[in-house]
């Protein structure tokens, strides 16, 4: 991709972590270092799951605000950072920037994965408007995502971003290389699949509370220590 030069690991995640917390938790965004840092490694909806320390994190901020892919906002407590990727990547749409948050988060999907995980950020109606923007991403010399051949075992094709280093664009085909092959499961009793089919339904909805919980801690913590900064000048 043309926009900006190929991006480390951490500064993936990061962006990643912005373009999430901005549609899911507005109230808290911008996100302080220590939100973000709390963001970028939380255990749910992160593949791979990180322990960056802020010291990465404050290194891979001052490289993005660099390329002018993210700006420091002043606030009366402390400094905030947010992303300008829908300015400086063209995403014209939420759509867009839905499914390139959650690629820059979990890698290799598949449009259905996409479709699911996406829907705290923007509500997709259909399959057919997740592939649909998709494409228009994946179109032309400035592409940010690109379509994979399907592999063997494995029932649908999955898509990555093009926004990383060799070695981010290593770790996504690793990933997808790592996927068990696709088998058609066991016919099951009828209460088990229902019980299933509402634990996958509720999934996003779980993983949508414990991500604000986890912003919230990481803000209120980061309140703590200025006011104990404070206390102590």
């Amino acid at each position: 991709m043309a926009y900006t030069r190929p991006l480390d690991a951490v500064e993936v995640r990061i962006l990643g972590a912005l373009m999430e917390k901005e549609r899911t938790t507005p109230d808290l965004y911008p996100l302080t270092v220590s939100a973000l840092l709390q963001a970028c490694n939380q255990k749910t909806s992160r593949d791979p799951v990180t322990d960056y320390s802020e010291t990465d994190v404050v290194t891979a901020l001052d490289r993005l605000r660099a390329d002018a892919l993210v700006f420091r906002v002043h606030s009366s407590r402390s400094e905030r950072y947010e992303h300008c990727l829908d300015r400086r990547w063209h995403l014209d749409t939420g759509g867009a920037a839905a499914v390139v948050a959650m690629l820059l988060l979990r890698g290799a999907q598949t449009v259905a994965e996409l479709r699911a995980r996406t829907a705290r950020l923007h509500p997709f109606a259909t399959a057919g408007e997740v592939e649909a923007a998709l494409a228009r991403l994946a179109d032309g010399p400035d592409a940010l995502t690109r379509e994979l051949p399907r592999q063997p075992g494995q029932r649908e094709t999955r898509w990555i971003h093009l926004a990383g280093t060799e070695e981010v664009q290593r770790n996504q085909l690793a990933g997808v290389h790592a996927q068990p092959p696709h088998f058609a499961p066991e016919s099951q009793p009828d209460s088990r699949t229902a019980a299933t089919a509402v634990v996958a339904s509720e999934r996003p909805a779980l993983e949508e509370r414990l991500a604000r919980l986890e912003t919230a801690v990481a803000e209120l913590s980061a309140a703590m220590t200025e006011l104990r900064t404070r206390l102590g000048e």
